[in-house]
């Protein structure tokens, strides 16, 4: 089994952080006062050993979030990256998002051998979500790359859900992202360098639909702090990723993810 360190309260922290700023008048020490909540849990999961590869491995990672209490979601996805919303009135919410990106190379699977290693780093962006449909809500992400790439990457999904009873939930839905070239250049480009080190085709990409898929949960509601989830995503790449000679030659389109999570939630004042 690999371990995966998993690490948003970085990101979480940044965006505090940013709101704080936007709220200079209230002091930092005002700002910081009032009610938060700490959420730690794990996950375990069979997924792709790399983005793009045909070999799955079981790996686990911890789950950290910090934030500030605010109006409880309707409804969230173990897809949705860790967000702050800055805009609540219960049908739509907007505000900032971020997301952790862990570094790649050649140790992490042989046929990464002889490509540049892509550097650990985030991404850092806005969300927006509403419900058109008391039980559907639609939600997009818009993020930029940092240190691990330059690019763009937006993520766009909509989720039914239904209770079946209070305290058990299922859910699922569509996902389509879109990536610009230089988020492709880095997962999925291979230069004339590369590809006389790993003896894959060379490879320019542009921008475009990175891939489109399905996906589904049933969550439990264990006691009112603890959740416990089962989960199951298949994407299949498209565009730039599809074409890449590293999915086309090493690799495969169809990429599936299944899973069980668990979460305990602490609620605190300051």
């Amino acid at each position: 089994m690999r371990s995966v360190p998993t690490i948003p309260t970085v990101l979480a922290a940044f965006m505090l952080g940013t709101c704080g700023v936007a709220k200079a008048g209230e002091g930092t020490f005002g700002w910081l006062s009032g009610d938060w909540y700490l959420t730690v849990g794990a996950t375990g999961m069979v997924a792709p050993n790399f983005e793009g590869g045909k070999k799955y491995l079981l790996s686990a990672s911890p789950i950290i979030s910090l934030g500030k209490a605010g109006p409880a979601a309707r409804f969230t996805s173990r897809n949705d990256n860790i967000s702050l919303a800055l805009i609540d009135d219960g049908g739509v919410r907007a505000g900032l998002t971020g997301k952790f990106l862990f570094s790649r190379d050649g140790g992490d699977a042989d046929e990464l051998k002889g490509l540049d290693p892509v550097r650990w780093g985030g991404e850092a962006g806005g969300f927006f979500e509403f419900y058109p449909l008391d039980w559907l809500r639609a939600r997009a992400e818009l993020r930029h790359g940092i240190r691990a790439h330059n690019g763009f990457v937006a993520d766009i999904a909509a989720d039914a859900f239904y209770d079946v009873t209070p305290d058990v939930r299922i859910s699922g839905g569509p996902r389509v992202s879109f990536a610009s070239s230089d988020y492709f250049d880095a997962y999925y480009g291979v230069d004339a360098k590369e590809s006389l080190a790993s003896g894959l085709s060379e490879y320019h990409p542009g921008g475009g639909v990175k891939s489109a898929g399905l996906g589904g949960a049933v969550t439990w509601k264990v006691t009112e702090p603890m959740t416990a989830s089962l989960f199951g995503e298949y994407s299949r790449l498209m565009g730039p990723a599809a074409d890449s000679s590293l999915v086309k030659e090493r690799g495969s389109r169809d990429q599936f993810m299944i899973g069980v999570s668990t979460t305990y939630r602490f609620d605190f004042s300051m």
